[in-house]
């Protein structure tokens, strides 16, 4: 039995994240209302289904930093031009990841493990990368504190496994640290985001056989 990864980890994500969202009630009812505004009645939050621990889907919530404009035929602008001043300061401080706190608060994710990606890449992994879904999926992990984009999704969830594989407080507070520099450095910590996981694999004639 590992006491940190089957007790401690779980008890430390309830107090962290209750502890963050009483803390930042106010900085965060604000940042809520100012993008109600900035987003032109689009709503504050941004809510998208992901597999969690054992692959149970739930609903991850940020804060959503695009207008929902479309054009004349009732499309969706590119992002770029849904992009608000607001959105962008959002994102580049790592703002809009921060209602993951309520996630993390009802069991749904970690303070840290491997990132939830879409639904519709879990045919795509291999047998041993579906092993990142054995544990709670992380607001940050390992494989966004060892990479950029220009990591591959083999290395990435590779990364992933490894982490489930070895989880320890030691780990967590590298990762941590490392998260918490980024974020004040306003660094990207995102890897793999260039494409998707389903087109990589496609293309690389890696799929998945059920």
């Amino acid at each position: 039995m590992k006491p940190y990864k089957n007790f401690f980890k779980r008890a430390i994500d309830i107090v962290a994240s209750g502890g963050a969202l009483i803390v930042l009630f106010v900085p965060l009812a604000a940042v809520t209302v100012w993008l109600h505004f900035a987003n032109k009645g689009a709503g504050a939050f941004f809510f998208q289904e992901r597999p969690g621990k054992n692959g149970k889907i739930f609903k991850v919530v940020k804060y959503k930093t695009m207008t929902d404009e479309r054009d004349a035929n009732g499309k969706l602008l590119p992002d770029a031009d849904r992009l608000t001043k607001v959105g962008k300061f959002v994102r580049s401080t790592s703002i809009d990841e921060l209602p993951q706190l309520w996630n993390v608060l009802k069991g749904d994710m970690s303070l840290i493990g491997p990132r939830p990606l879409l639904p519709r890449y879990i045919p795509y992994y291999t047998e041993q990368e579906l092993h990142r879904h054995d544990v709670r999926p992380g607001i940050t992990g390992w494989a966004q504190c060892h990479g950029r984009n220009d990591v591959s999704w083999d290395e990435k969830l590779a990364m992933d496994v490894w982490y489930v594989n070895n989880i320890s407080l030691k780990i967590d507070l590298n990762i941590l640290w490392t998260t918490i520099l980024a974020v004040l450095k306003r660094e990207s910590v995102e890897v793999a985001g260039v494409e998707a996981l389903d087109v990589y694999r496609n293309r690389n004639n890696k799929i998945k056989i059920n």
